[in-house]
């Protein structure tokens, strides 16, 4: 049986994190801070530092890597973007649309999670879509159906519709296609990934449907996380923008599981939201301010799940 979750994930601590300016260009989540980037970096350890901290407290398994100074990769703080961990021993690499974070993608990692004791035997490498000018950022952009096998995907200049289909024929999946809008100054603008404005987890769905223009995508979606038993917890625009959209359940000790948050995406829920999903498991949240704002991400973008068996 395969598994939607998992208890392990990696994580990479940054050492120059900043605004990103060739991702603001579509990612209008960004915003500047009026910090030196010196000040904006010690502000996302400390903030990263806390987040691993409450992860560990809680017995999910963090393999923390620190990234490469010489590197500099402000967004490496996202490694959800790039790699994909799966249950069959693969991993998959990832084009992305930034030059500057395709120096993300380095061996290292793979040593590191291998080091902690998982199997890596195949790699499947999407990344020479790059000089295509293709992109899909991995589950930035799809929200992965392990256990029904399907592949969530808002079509974006982050997430080509020609490389969604092959990694679905890759890895045998159905996709589910569709395009989500903000409002960017007055105009309707798709959001850059899937991922905040939708969540899937074991058994209900965190999701923006208001993001979703089209009527028949929307009915779409709606129909195939019913048919698959999901119970819709709907979150409003605003509430998406606080990045209500972008968490992750994880497991913790003693197979307990929790839906993974910022504070800001948790302050933003209502009591009823909040009561749905505890229906289910319990929150954890906290303060990713600096990064949120700088890195237009949040909780689930720090997250690269390790579905990997041991050694």
């Amino acid at each position: 049986m395969k598994k939607q979750i998992t208890d392990t994930v990696l994580m990479v601590r940054p050492v120059a994190f900043r605004m990103n300016e060739q991702t603001a260009v579509n990612n209008y989540f960004q915003e500047g801070l009026h910090l030196s980037n010196e000040q904006i970096n010690k502000k996302a350890q400390e903030e990263f530092d806390a987040f691993v901290e409450k992860l560990r407290s809680v017995g999910v398994n963090v393999i923390v890597v620190n990234d490469d100074e010489k590197l500099d990769t402000p967004d490496s703080i996202f490694p959800n973007n790039w790699v994909t961990f799966h249950e069959d021993a693969t991993a998959a690499l990832y084009p992305l649309f930034a030059e500057n974070r395709r120096r993300e993608r380095r061996p290292e990692v793979f040593d590191k999670i291998e080091e902690a004791g998982y199997l890596i035997e195949d790699v499947i490498d999407y990344t020479s879509a790059e000089e295509e000018g293709l992109f899909l950022e991995s589950t930035g952009v799809l929200i992965i159906d392990r256990v029904n096998e399907k592949a969530y995907c808002a079509l974006s200049p982050r997430a080509s519709e020609e490389l969604l289909i092959e990694f679905c024929e890759d890895f045998e999946l159905t996709p589910v296609i569709f395009t989500a809008y903000q409002d960017v100054d007055g105009r309707r603008m798709p959001i850059y990934h899937t991922n905040v404005m939708m969540c899937l987890a074991e058994n209900f769905a965190v999701i923006c449907l208001d993001s979703i223009d089209d009527v028949k995508e929307r009915k779409n979606v709606i129909k195939h996380l019913k048919s698959d038993g999901k119970e819709i917890i709907e979150i409003t625009e605003a509430q998406m923008h606080h990045y209500a959209g972008n968490m992750l359940q994880v497991q913790g000790a003693e197979g307990k599981k929790y839906l993974v948050m910022s504070e800001a995406a948790r302050k933003s829920l209502t009591p009823a939201q909040v009561a749905a999903i505890e229906r289910h498991c319990e929150i954890l949240s906290s303060d990713l301010t600096t990064i949120e704002t700088c890195g237009g991400g949040s909780a689930r973008c720090m997250l690269a799940e390790v579905f990997l068996p041991k050694k």
